[in-house]
């Protein structure tokens, strides 16, 4: 718990068989649920997360590969099952420091927004850490992402190290959020058009020696143009027409057994 808050940590995880124990026991004590989303992967990660043994610990696995979307959606659909107050999303390869977590949820618990993601270049040894064709392609992205999404403020679109609170997962259909690469960015603009109060704070970038991207020009090309697009026409369609979603109730909170 955190200020009064309960929180969980979503790890979506696909072949993570080499980080992913060692980024579930590096997760706080005062984290009241971690959920690991197993993506369909072809390795161990689910064995090894369940060997991790943290008070709190449930795996969830896919039974087809949906993206780290959908991953994501799956563990914010758990939290709001438990009755969890924020969910925290960290990735299961180790690249998130655990130590940059209160950050993220301070501005939740003051009252301040209802969105919180990590900003790397906020961090000077960003430009030491993280790789240059990860920074140009990182700084490109972000400033569509700021045309597409209206979060003038808001930058490094593409971390992945984020809170949201049960009030922000209410007012988004999460069946509609885009499910692969380059959901953060469709993401942002969904819940810009439902209003919600968004902040960035500085977090640690961490790159090991043995850090390999998975990620191609291909990738960032086609289908993020697409998305890009599609996020920028939803936006639009619900601001201009004034037609911001409301809240939907919360579910009861419920007492769980640690699994």
């Amino acid at each position: 718990m955190y200020r009064g808050l309960t929180v969980a940590v979503v790890v979506p995880a696909f072949n993570e068989a080499r980080a992913i124990a060692r980024t579930v026991r590096g997760i706080p004590a005062f984290i009241d649920r971690i959920i690991v989303v197993d993506d369909a992967s072809r390795d161990a990660t689910s064995q090894l997360a369940r060997r991790a043994r943290r008070r709190g610990l449930e795996v969830v696995r896919h039974g087809a590969n949906r993206g780290v979307g959908a991953a994501i959606v799956t563990g914010y659909r758990r939290a709001l099952e438990l009755g969890l107050d924020v969910a925290v999303v960290m990735a299961g390869d180790g690249q998130m420091d655990p130590a940059d977590l209160p950050a993220l949820l301070e501005p939740i618990a003051a009252g301040r927004a209802g969105y919180v993601k990590g900003n790397r270049f906020r961090d000077p040894s960003v430009w030491r850490a993280m790789p240059p064709a990860r920074i140009a392609g990182n700084l490109l992205l972000s400033v569509a992402t700021k045309l597409v999404s209206g979060y003038w403020r808001l930058f490094d679109s593409q971390c992945g190290y984020t809170a949201i609170s049960r009030a922000a997962l209410g007012v988004l259909d999460l069946d509609r959020v885009f499910p692969r690469y380059g959901y953060p960015n469709d993401l942002l603009a969904r819940l810009h058009a439902a209003g919600v109060a968004a902040e960035d704070v500085p977090v640690r970038a961490i790159y090991g020696p043995d850090w390999k991207s998975g990620i191609r020009l291909a990738t960032v090309i086609h289908p993020i143009s697409w998305v890009l697009a599609r996020a920028l026409v939803h936006r639009l369609r619900v601001e201009l027409l004034g037609a911001r979603p409301r809240a939907l109730p919360a579910p009861a909170k419920q007492s769980q057994s640690v699994g």
